[in-house]
């Protein structure tokens, strides 16, 4: 029997000393395994694994994180494939592991779930030293963060879809690292992850800041027009510096901050 290991939703994953034959269902993990320079292991990745674009040469795409090519993937033979709670469906990780492929999920939540996830991860693909050097220098990031002092955050909201308007909630790691930079999302719905929203509801609850990400939904300029009458400061951010936890997110922790700071100096000159 291979050794074992727990993922992050408890299951047992067996897996061999160092993983040659890597599937990532993944975005941000997919760039972190180039990152941690065991590209040339991965043979297999989504379409949505655009980073770096010309990183991964050798390997096949078996389609999107949500409907990904299961017969592809087994056909590849891979000796672990990563995946993660909320970019992939547990309908298509049942059936690789149901096919005998070794599947591990991940789930972080917050900010310092996803140094522990990326660490582990180093550790799964045999570069523990650079896992551990990535996770640290997150670490290092809430630090600065924390030493720079924390004010009241601004009320924000941050829809990650619309028509309907979705919003990010607050148990998710996009709202944890916010939380951290400064920004507190709203609406509050119990429960709801990703709840959907009512535009004149949330409009009432008077939001200091409403950011647009570009991913998965592609807010552009265009979608600003809906909040001109609203009180609360329009911004366009990059979605993957919000999502994909991995090298990103220590820059992505300075950016949130520089422009909490920001905005927070535009509506004190308002008020």
């Amino acid at each position: 029997m291979p050794p074992s290991l727990t993922d992050e939703l408890g299951a047992e994953v067996p897996l061999p000393d160092v993983p040659t034959r890597i599937v990532s269902l993944v975005p941000s993990l997919s760039e972190t395994l180039w990152w941690l320079r065991v590209s040339d292991r991965v043979v297999g990745l989504t379409d949505y694994c655009t980073a770096p674009p010309h990183g991964f040469p050798a390997a096949r795409r078996i389609r999107g994180t949500k409907n990904p090519d299961t017969a592809a993937i087994v056909a590849l033979e891979p000796d672990l494939v990563i995946a993660n709670q909320e970019e992939n469906r547990r309908v298509d990780v049942e059936r690789l592991r149901a096919a005998g492929v070794p599947v591990y999920v991940t789930a972080p939540a917050t900010v310092p779930d996803a140094a522990r996830t990326l660490a582990t991860i180093g550790g799964l693909v045999g570069a523990e030293q650079a896992g551990a050097g990535l996770a640290q220098s997150i670490e290092r990031a809430l630090d600065q963060v924390v030493s720079a002092g924390r004010p009241e955050p601004l009320a924000t909201f941050c829809p990650i879809w619309r028509d309907p308007w979705m919003a990010t909630g607050r148990d998710t790691y996009a709202a944890d690292l916010l939380s951290w930079t400064g920004f507190a999302v709203l609406p509050v719905v119990e429960g709801e992850r990703y709840p959907e929203v009512d535009l004149a509801a949330v409009e009432e609850l008077d939001p200091d800041v409403v950011l647009l990400p570009d991913e998965p939904y592609a807010f552009g300029r265009g979608d600003r027009s809906v909040f001109s009458g609203w009180r609360a400061r329009t911004r366009l951010v990059d979605g993957t510096q919000l999502t994909w936890y991995g090298p990103r997110t220590p820059y992505a922790l300075a950016e949130f901050g520089r422009r909490s700071r920001e905005l927070r100096r535009r509506l004190a000159r308002r008020g």
